[in-house]
């Protein structure tokens, strides 16, 4: 009798706790995600847009450079493609399937045009913020090359301390976005299918294959996502299509009601919860944050060990990134859930985060088949990508000698994400984990707002993308000049 009481009284605790962490994290994210943060985030990818000429207008020249470009003749570690197939690793994930279903469900129809809207302006940001992470690349003591951020801002904007405290909070908010959060949501879709996989068992056989991918380093990560983020984008989006087809009549008045819901306060109807502007803003923005990264500062550490002729050559092939995540794949999302919703009034967007899982199982078993099989890989290919900078970031703060236990318990951590019952806690450390990280990178790209300018006209705008740069690239023990 006793022991039952003491093991009440545990649980009770130990809700009391989750609950209360919950609480804080809800309340810090809120804080963040406010008009400072969001109006801040919007306001630096207008700037860059505006600075930099519009870099989203040289989309079709960037895809020359996919393929023909990353020689082996050129310093770095992986060619073009794989840096951007590494970057979207870890870029397409639960951000683009559950993050979506969350945005439609609290912020309505309208969060997927701010969603959306965030992609567009975010290929300047991404551009800038992989212009200096190649500017700005150094070298270890194995001959490794680093690069982000961190060290823009000590080599660049003289701010080593900001340096520290971006690597700081990276290293940190990889557990949240891209490992804990990744691996939460997929044991979620796995338990609700027909399957009724247990989260211990999601959780073994997950944690088992990110830790063989791992043994690899940065070259076994590529491999992986070079054969891995094409083929899983596509069957995913097949998905998407079929669901569309399935609902065909619904689908422009799906689009309509998004522009609407966009810009107007809206009541609650046709399945939808009812929001206003500022919500469906501040929600589609987040979200659309959460899947491309776009001003975070994450993406660029996989773009400094990039083989490229220069700068501008490699930052507009990142650029694309937020287009290929956030305007093709979350937007299809988003169109999807809402023709669903109107189609089908069993599916309301107050199923959450399963509201994507619930759409697709509208089609039947096949649906659900191909909606588990994307969000399983997007969620391997996600904690691979994430692995990478997390572990940049922690070399950054103490060397190559935390990279071990770093890996070690970055295994372990997919395993609690899939077993954790308490799913809000993971969104909204996720939530204050990407506030956090894109205070200082934004600092960053302001503050070096000149230096973007004069590389961009120098190899852009004068027509001189094929230019080789031959400026060495000093080790990272080296003084900044």
């Amino acid at each position: 009798m006793l022991d039952c009481t003491l093991f009440m009284a545990y649980a009770m605790t130990c809700t009391y706790m989750l609950d209360a962490i919950d609480s804080f994290l809800e309340n810090a994210s809120g804080f963040l995600w406010g008009y400072i943060l969001l109006f801040g985030l919007l306001g630096t990818h207008l700037y860059l847009t505006l600075i930099l000429r519009f870099p989203q207008l040289y989309f079709f020249r960037a895809l020359k450079y996919y393929f023909g470009r990353g020689q082996k003749d050129k310093e770095g570690q992986i060619s073009n493609f794989s840096s951007l197939m590494v970057s979207l690793a870890a870029n397409v994930g639960t951000g683009n399937i559950v993050g979506v279903a969350v945005a439609v469900a609290t912020g309505g129809p309208g969060a997927v045009f701010w969603c959306m809207l965030t992609g567009i302006l975010g290929m300047s940001t991404r551009y800038a913020e992989s212009l200096l992470a190649i500017r700005y690349r150094v070298q270890d003591a194995k001959g490794n090359i680093l690069g982000g951020p961190m060290y823009a801002l000590e080599r660049g904007l003289k701010c080593k301390w900001l340096g520290v405290i971006f690597a700081a909070f990276t290293a940190v908010a990889a557990f949240g976005i891209g490992n804990i959060t990744q691996a939460n949501a997929v044991s979620g879709v796995l338990t609700e299918s027909a399957l009724h996989v247990p989260g211990w068992v999601t959780g073994l056989v997950l944690a088992g294959l990110v830790g063989a991918v791992l043994i690899g380093g940065l070259k076994g990560i590529s491999r992986v996502c070079d054969a891995c983020v094409p083929t899983m984008a596509i069957v995913y989006m097949v998905g998407c299509v079929i669901l569309l087809c399935t609902n065909a009549e619904y689908v422009w008045p799906a689009i309509c009601r998004i522009f609407e819901s966009a810009f107007s306060n809206q009541a609650a109807a046709g399945g939808f919860i009812g929001s206003t502007i500022m919500i469906a803003m501040q929600t589609g923005v987040r979200r659309g944050l959460f899947s491309n990264e776009a001003g975070m500062g994450s993406s660029p550490i996989i773009s400094a060990p990039a083989r490229t002729d220069n700068p501008v050559q490699q930052a507009l092939v990142a650029s694309t990134g937020p287009f290929w995540d956030t305007v093709v794949i979350c937007t299809l999302t988003g169109v999807t859930l809402t023709t669903t919703v109107m189609a089908v009034p069993e599916v309301t967007s107050a199923s959450g985060e399963l509201l994507t899982y619930h759409s697709f199982a509208t089609v039947g078993g096949l649906g659900s088949a191909m909606l588990t099989i994307s969000l399983a890989a997007f969620v391997v290919s996600t904690v691979l990508g994430w692995s990478y900078f997390g572990e940049k970031a922690l070399q950054y703060l103490g060397g190559l000698r935390l990279i071990l236990p770093y890996r070690v318990l970055w295994v372990a951590m997919v395993f609690v994400g899939c077993v954790i019952p308490k799913s809000s806690i993971v969104w909204n450390f996720a939530d204050f984990a990407n506030g956090l990280m894109a205070i200082p990178n934004l600092i960053c790209m302001i503050g070096l707002s000149g230096v973007l300018i004069s590389q961009t006209r120098y190899y852009l705008w004068q027509n001189r993308l094929d230019e080789v740069d031959t400026t060495p690239i000093p080790r990272e023990d080296e003084p900044v000049e």
